[in-house]
């Protein structure tokens, strides 16, 4: 029996030999799984920063659009009061088209001499109103010299 107990041992220690090999490669890949786990938190607390980042800029660029929405609004109210103002002159300078007119068919079929239009003077610049200067386009500033003539 003392060999069959020699025997026994040997494959305990072949084995444990066995087991041993196994236990390292097991620690190796522990070993690495450790490393990729760092790596991946690392990897994490990177995107959770620049999804951060994205958040903020995203509020940024909202904040810039409700700005310039405002910027464009405030535009299109002043438009629409030039409109309006523009309107009511073209309005007027037709009302004058058709008075002159009539006026010189009148003149025509009385034989009389047709209606000539004055030279119109250089107009004094326009003061400036109180909230800064204003500016105007050359066709809006003869238009106002020409119904200033007019008048």
């Amino acid at each position: 029996m003392g060999g069959l107990e020699w025997i026994l041992e040997a494959v305990l220690v072949a084995l444990l030999a066995a087991t041993l090999v196994h236990a390292l490669r097991l620690e190796r890949a522990l070993g690495v799984l450790k490393r990729d786990r760092a790596a991946l938190e690392e990897l994490v607390a990177g995107f959770n920063a620049s999804t951060r980042q994205a958040e903020d800029g995203i509020e940024r660029l909202r904040q810039v659009a409700d700005g310039a929405g405002r910027h464009v609004a405030r535009q299109i109210e002043t438009a629409s009061a030039l409109r309006e103002d523009l309107g009511f002159l073209i309005d007027r300078a037709e009302r004058m088209a058709d008075r002159l007119d009539q006026q010189n068919r009148t003149a025509r079929s009385g034989g009389g001499e047709p209606v000539r239009l004055p030279s119109l003077p250089v107009a004094a610049p326009d003061p400036e109103p109180a909230d800064g200067p204003r500016v105007r386009s050359q066709a809006e500033r003869d238009l106002l010299r020409a119904l200033r003539v007019a008048r």
